[in-house]
């Protein structure tokens, strides 16, 4: 059973043709294929809605004072696999001029959203939009191949993990706005450039990890991170069988769990434990009471952005000194 945690600052759905329907967009397309008319919200702000409020931090990094932006999932225990949403949430989607989803099967609600809203928003799909290996393409199917909803197999779909693709996303959110309010169109690119830059911190921050501790083992309690940690060179160690459990929310045979706890309080452990702090199970506690006994530091991340914080810039900044500071630690 997964139950959803409370996020730290230092931490960091109704039938398939829905999800179709969303795959059809593409990226940065209009939801029934037709032009967007530009659709405003209260004193004339465009209107924008995201899935969850990591794509709506940066959607207002990119629109600031210019945009409304509504993220339907706006707290630390909400689960996008699990989220179901309400007649208000299809009217708030209904009046958007821009739609931002992550895609990839994680946040199939709002593709349902767009289908039964009747929108006429531009749709991104950072999923669609990221070009990262095994990603559906944009007018592709990116529909989920199981019943629950989850799509959890060689794709991983936590795309906001991954820089490049938030840096595209940004972009697209900057062309999409600039097309339904043109007169400020260059408000929108350089607030863009500007985010871009910040990214380029993160970056840095990345590299800095990767140039300390690169190929050092780590383990991690579900797939969210890997984006990240690959970029900054640290080598998954854990059992895919472990996380992918965990990620759906079962229990893994006792022989994975073995393993690994074997490998985050064995006698030769990996250097740090990842755990998804917005899941918990008596597996992932276990492991993580085995990592501290080992002397093994236990970094935490999310899926939203932690209480307190609207800035997905600041949310990674602290998230990338925790990793950094314990690798530095366990070095």
């Amino acid at each position: 059973m997964r139950t959803r945690l409370a996020t730290t600052l230092l931490a960091t759905v109704i039938g398939s043709a829905g999800v179709l329907a969303l795959a059809a967009c593409g990226s940065g397309s209009d939801a029934d294929g037709s032009a967007a008319a530009p659709t405003t919200a209260a004193g004339g702000k465009v209107a924008v809605v995201a899935s969850t409020d990591v794509y709506g931090s940066i959607a207002s990094a990119v629109g600031g004072d210019l945009v409304e932006v509504t993220s339907l999932i706006n707290s630390s225990t909400a689960d996008p696999h699990e989220y179901e949403s309400t007649p208000a949430d299809a009217a708030t989607v209904a009046r958007a001029a821009l739609v931002v989803v992550n895609g990839g099967g994680y946040d199939d609600f709002a593709a349902r959203l767009v289908e039964s809203s009747g929108t006429k928003a531009t749709v991104i799909d950072a999923v669609q939009l990221s070009g990262l290996p095994g990603a559906p393409e944009a007018g592709g199917d990116s529909s989920p191949p199981d019943p629950d909803g989850h799509d959890h197999g060689e794709f991983n779909e936590h795309v906001w993990y991954s820089l490049p693709t938030v840096r595209k996303v940004a972009d697209e959110i900057a062309k999409d706005l600039g097309a339904a309010d043109p007169a400020d169109a260059a408000t929108y690119t350089a607030n863009a450039q500007r985010f871009g830059t910040d990214l380029d911190g993160l970056q840095q921050k990345v590299d800095a990890i990767k140039a300390a501790h690169a190929g050092e083992r780590i383990a991690v309690t579900e797939p969210v991170p890997l984006y990240l940690t690959e970029a900054a060179g640290l080598q998954n160690a854990t059992p895919e069988e472990f996380s992918e459990a965990v990620e759906e929310g079962t229990d893994p045979a006792a022989a994975v769990l073995a393993s690994t706890l074997e490998i985050v309080g064995g006698p030769d452990p990996v250097t740090t434990l990842v755990v998804n702090n917005q899941t918990e199970s008596p597996s992932t506690q276990k492991v993580a009471d085995t990592a501290e006994a080992a002397g093994v530091p236990v970094v935490e991340v999310g899926e939203t952005l932690p209480e307190g914080v609207d800035s997905y810039v600041a949310w990674q900044s602290a998230q990338l000194d925790a990793l950094a500071g314990a690798l530095n630690g366990a070095a």
